[in-house]
């Protein structure tokens, strides 16, 4: 792995944001996720230095398609803000995780 993508999986493997559990280099059909978090249906996914053709472009936004059209959210980082903005980086992939069901209260239950 990458360096940034080392950073990211020391902080995401310890139960990452709001206890999701993330697995790395996750198979998905033909394509392979940085990281998945398969309760949320999230991946995320550290662009380095390989995504700046357009050729890369285009074989990023073809496989973000299929991946999206199977339920997936993906979501896009780039090693520099892993290395210069990591807790802003955690904090954004906790608020994409929906909050947890609250639990219903004995003054909220439906009447029998």
């Amino acid at each position: 792995m990458p360096d940034a993508e080392v950073i990211l999986w020391s902080r995401l493997r310890r139960t990452g944001p709001l206890g999701m559990r993330f697995r790395r280099q996750h198979p998905i059909g033909p394509f392979i996720a940085d990281f998945a978090c398969i309760s949320q249906k999230l991946i995320i996914e550290v662009d380095g230095g390989t995504h700046g053709t357009e050729a890369e472009r285009a074989y990023d936004a073809r496989r973000e398609a299929y991946l999206r059209g199977r339920g997936w959210r993906v979501f896009r980082v780039t090693n520099w803000d892993i290395y210069h903005h990591l807790n802003e980086v955690m904090e954004t992939i906790g608020r994409l995780a929906p909050p947890p069901p609250r639990a219903r209260s004995a003054r909220s239950a439906p009447p029998p």
